[in-house]
């Protein structure tokens, strides 16, 4: 199923799910377990889609591909690493990602995103895949420069419009054997799949659970493949997931 959050022609902004390349409307939140449908459908070109859901917290894992951690010059972690974005990052499909002034290098990172269905803390490995509602794509957009310069990632990856999300959730697929890429100005710059992960989904959650509690709509980037690099105004940048779909944005 593809969960979508829009906004209509009234500029009112609505949930529902697709099917048959048409979107049958709900009466609330999709993330609410009380939400049903009403009879209301609407084509995707009478609606503009948002970021599908509006996290309180965006939390990202770095290092989760073997060559990803090999070209930044890293060693393999003990651990997953964590580090987070505010909710301030997010925006939806076809929404521009702001080149900060202070920044002399943007990158793109693409990643598969999980999305909480459920309030979860100190759960295992079993109770966090209960606790997932769906997967969308993001780009883990990063001020390079910034982020080498700081020493650690907050400054670099934490800008307005960074955090890139979309277009709708997918439930009931396989996380960890995804093929995903990223294009830049229709060349392939990043191609891999999500078996080569590191720690798979499951565990990642787990793994954020015992430090923190998640609750429906947070959002968790599970790391990018290798093939990171920069971008510049102008480019239009595309994410792609196997089974999910296309996140396209451009840089302004």
């Amino acid at each position: 199923m593809k969960y979508v959050r829009f906004m209509n022609r009234a500029n009112e902004i609505g949930y529902g799910f697709i099917q048959e390349e048409k979107i049958q409307v709900l009466d609330k939140n999709f993330l609410d377990p009380s939400s049903k449908p009403i009879n209301t459908w609407l084509s995707l070109d009478e609606v503009t889609l948002l970021a599908p859901v509006q996290p309180s917290k965006v939390i990202c894992v770095g290092l989760n591909y073997a060559l990803h951690i090999k070209e930044m010059n890293h060693s393999l972690p003990e651990e997953p690493v964590i580090f987070m974005k505010p909710a301030s990052c997010v925006i939806g499909p076809e929404e521009e990602i702001i080149y900060p002034k202070i920044s002399q290098r943007v990158d793109y990172e693409a990643e598969l995103a999980v999305v909480i269905g459920t309030t979860i803390k100190d759960v295992t490995e079993v109770e966090a895949a209960k606790g997932i509602f769906g997967f969308t794509c993001a780009n883990d957009v990063t001020a390079r420069d910034l982020q080498k310069k700081d020493g650690q990632w907050t400054r670099g990856k934490s800008f307005d419009t960074f955090c890139p999300i979309g277009p709708w959730i997918v439930t009931d697929i396989d996380p960890n054997d995804l093929d995903i890429q990223l294009l830049l100005n229709g060349v392939i710059m990043q191609s891999s799949n999500t078996r080569n992960f590191i720690t798979p989904v499951s565990k990642l959650v787990s793994f954020i659970s015992q430090v923190m509690t998640l609750v429906p709509g947070d959002v968790v980037l599970t790391g990018t493949p290798e093939g990171v690099g920069p971008m510049k105004p102008g480019d239009e940048v595309i994410v792609q997931i196997k089974t999910i779909g296309q996140l396209r944005n451009t840089l302004k």
